[in-house]
């Protein structure tokens, strides 16, 4: 006689932990487990037919509420909700907040511009309707972080290389508003800031960073970091700085700046056109909108020092399904990072690519399915002999 109870749980045993090996598929219900052909396939290693396993089905749709999504996961990569991508054409609408935080005074400085023409005039040469984003965060007082908001852009749109080349145009234009700044005679050259920009054309949106801002584009729910923090410890950046006779001590480059890149701080780089450890070279990602790039968000690292990149992207996602504001997500930003203890200056731009709200997140329940794998099945098969 079989001892049913061993044997059921040797096969409960086997149908939770058992997962390895070649997996067997669910079997059709209602057939005999005990008749002689199901253990002759047994006997040669054949995928029984007639053994009913465990299953978990599903085939619903989970429609997510934003509330419920835990704001340091990334959700699962999902499909294209919408086809033709290369009809979309963004619009461009923002919104931004700065606060001084726990500081003494405020040295962060930044710029929207929804509309490139509206602002520098029809006359402009654009190859399409354009948008500019800035984020400065400066360190050592404000003037460079004044200086280089208020003439960054002109310093892009009057180089040679624009519109043609809109990246060349962008890095002559970086290192053009740092010396510039530096033969500025009014101004303390020994100020130093960060910058962060956004130029956008039509589809194609140009990242350049120089320093420790960061650029987020928010793809349906998902976070993508489109710039790299410059800090010294960083392995790359550590490796240019010491080719470059400088050093990273505490992670401060040359024990003075927290940052490997910045415009400014003209007493640590030396004379013009010199190799310095400390460049205001901006590191560049281009990218290409489609219907999921939902919205941007660009904050100085006072943001970034205590929120992860996907949670600001939950945050942002979920307010703009609420209300579809942008400068009440920048606002509501700032005031998470005041109340996870944020020790900087706080600036935050939110750009969104759409008129409309966000739309509710679809996602299929997965199925899950139990099988028994060949190993488990010769291990029930001696079980059943042993009790025969």
């Amino acid at each position: 006689m079989y001892d049913l109870g061993k044997t059921s749980r040797i096969l409960f045993v086997l149908l939770e932990g058992r997962h390895g090996g070649n997996e067997i598929g669910p079997c059709m219900d209602g057939d005999d487990p005990d008749s002689s052909k199901g253990l002759n396939q047994m006997k040669i290693g054949k995928p029984p037919r007639n053994i009913s396993v465990i299953r978990h089905c599903a085939s619903s749709v989970l429609l997510v509420d934003s509330a419920e999504i835990d704001l340091d996961r990334e959700p699962a990569s999902l499909p294209s909700l919408l086809d033709g991508q290369a009809k979309f054409l963004p619009t461009f609408r923002s919104g931004s907040c700065s606060e001084i935080g726990p500081k003494t005074s405020m040295e962060d400085e930044h710029i929207c511009i929804d509309n490139l023409v509206d602002h520098l005039g029809s006359g402009a040469d654009f190859p399409a309707h354009g948008a500019f984003y800035g984020v400065f965060d400066g360190h050592g007082g404000t003037d460079a972080a004044y200086f280089v908001r208020n003439n960054l852009l002109k310093f892009i749109v009057e180089d040679e290389h624009f519109p043609a080349c809109v990246e060349k145009a962008t890095e002559n234009a970086f290192f053009m508003a740092d010396h510039a700044f530096a033969d500025s005679r009014s101004l303390d050259c020994s100020s130093g800031t960060t910058a962060l920009a956004a130029i956008i054309f039509g589809r194609t949106m140009l990242i350049a960073n120089a320093g420790d801002c960061r650029a987020v584009l928010g793809k349906r729910g998902r976070a993508i970091e489109l710039s790299r923090d410059h800090k010294p410890n960083c392995s790359t950046e550590r490796l240019r700085i010491e080719e470059l006779g400088g050093s990273v001590s505490d992670g401060y480059l040359n024990g003075q700046l927290s940052v490997s890149r910045a415009l400014g701080d003209w007493h640590m780089k030396g004379p013009k056109n010199s190799s310095s450890p400390l460049t205001a070279e901006p590191e560049l990602k281009q990218a290409t909108l489609t219907e999921e790039d939902e919205f941007l968000i660009m904050g100085c690292d006072g943001l970034w020092d205590v929120m992860s990149s996907q949670c600001a992207v939950t945050i942002v996602r979920k307010e703009l399904m609420s209300h579809n504001d942008p400068e009440r997500c920048s606002r509501e930003l700032v005031r998470e990072a005041l109340k996870r203890n944020s020790c900087d200056n706080l600036t935050v731009v939110v750009v969104c690519f759409s008129p409309n709200p966000p739309p509710r997140i679809e996602i299929p329940k997965t199925r899950v399915r139990r099988s028994i794998s060949l190993e488990g099945l010769h291990l029930l098969q001696g079980v059943l002999d042993g009790n025969a």
